[in-house]
């Protein structure tokens, strides 16, 4: 499918039932901020579903009003050899989705220890990724605000706890904490390199948390998931359009706080009394960001490519789980669908996990293994063939 040119001018039309959809949007929002309003949702027991609508029409209303401000300062995101897009298109999406997330949350009184410091992390990296938009900034301070952010969820309690607390047990528990929060924190950047793909890979995540949350009567746990769905529902209507390119990105300001939220309410959820099932239900749902991980690791290493830390947060390619599925499939349309439906394979898989026994863990982790062969050989075939391909029309 040929994409036509993005139209990133401030003079963008904008039709009618757009604006007027934006429009609602705005009213429904400050109708749902009114106190008088707010109190039946929570009488009836609908508090969620207050969280959800709040955090989609906050986002939805905000989101021209931020690409209008980056536009104005010129915060675009230009077309270069690795990347996909073909014209200027405004960065700084996040900051809609971290307002209507942030927003939704404090409306409904949802901000005990834990939030305010996942809040403050995400905030803290928010305002990094701005800069680092604006004016890139080196790998090892994007690092570090990462590290800060980390440290601060630490600080409020928020840690893995797979061994005892005893001197070891506290430090191992540490280490994971940052090597899972940094990571996915990571991935979710790595992901962003496709319409709609970090946006909607957010939107199932979280769903799929929130689920399992609800599942295992964690209320809360589950209204940061569904504030977290509704902000990037909102949002995604600009970020993946039908047959045209987005309006706006993600950028820095954004698919780092998706990713670091996201990790950091994996860490702060007890997903079993287990701690194997503890694990295995973040695993799943989390699967496609550490199978991408892992293997754009392996594969740089073993190509020569990085040779240090310092060259592996400094490298960029267009080596990730999304490329790839578009040279096989020829499409990015196909890819960005195709990761859609493997993290929906995997998530089914961690909702399953409710009454599961510990052989159910293990069957279930072992399809997923299979998947991931499975889309490993695809890849490796279609690769060859590409390969093959660019050597003949070369030798022609």
């Amino acid at each position: 499918m040929t994409e036509r040119p993005a139209a990133v001018l401030p003079g963008e039309p904008v039709p009618r039932w757009q604006r007027l959809l934006q429009s609602l949007a705005l009213l429904l929002a400050l109708a749902l901020l009114v106190p008088w309003v707010r109190s039946p949702w929570f009488e009836a027991g609908g508090r969620w579903l207050y969280i959800f609508l709040l955090s989609v029409a906050v986002a939805y209303a905000l989101t021209p009003a931020v690409r209008a401000l980056a536009l104005r300062a010129e915060i675009l995101d230009r077309p270069a050899a690795r990347k996909v897009h073909a014209a200027p298109t405004p960065l700084l999406g996040g900051m809609a989705i971290h307002a209507a997330f942030g927003l939704a949350l404090v409306a409904n009184f949802v901000v005990d220890r834990e939030t305010v410091a996942i809040l403050g992390g995400g905030t803290l990296l928010v305002v990094a990724g701005i800069l680092d938009d604006r004016r890139a900034l080196p790998a090892w301070v994007r690092l570090a605000a990462q590290l800060g952010a980390t440290a601060l969820v630490m600080w409020s309690g928020v840690t893995l706890a797979l061994f005892p607390h005893t001197g070891f047990g506290i430090l191992a528990n540490g280490c994971l904490t940052v090597l899972w929060t940094v990571g996915i924190t990571n991935a979710m950047n790595f992901f962003d390199g496709m319409d709609g793909l970090a946006t909607g890979l957010a939107i199932l995540t979280a769903g799929f948390m929130g689920i399992v949350a609800f599942q295992t009567q964690q209320p809360a746990l589950g209204w940061l998931c569904v504030a977290l769905v509704g902000a990037c529902l909102g949002f995604l209507p600009y970020n993946l359009r039908w047959r045209r390119p987005a309006s706006i990105f993600l950028g820095d300001a954004g698919s780092p706080f998706l990713g670091f939220t996201l990790a950091a309410v994996a860490v702060k959820g007890e997903w079993a009394e287990n701690n194997v099932m503890d694990v295995a239900a973040p695993i799943l749902i989390f699967w496609v960001y550490i199978f991408d991980m892992v293997h754009i690791t392996v594969a740089r290493i073993a190509t020569g490519k990085v040779h240090s830390f310092r060259e592996w947060i400094d490298y960029t390619g267009r080596d990730h789980l999304h490329h790839r599925l578009a040279a096989l499939l020829g499409s990015r349309r196909l890819a960005v669908l195709l990761i859609f439906l493997l993290t929906s394979v995997m998530g089914l898989g961690a909702v399953a996990l409710k009454n599961a026994r510990l052989v159910d863990v293990v069957v279930l982790l072992a399809q997923a293994t299979l998947v991931v062969v499975v889309v490993t050989l695809l890849e490796f075939q279609g690769n060859r063939r590409a390969r093959e391909v660019r050597d003949k029309e070369g030798g022609a």
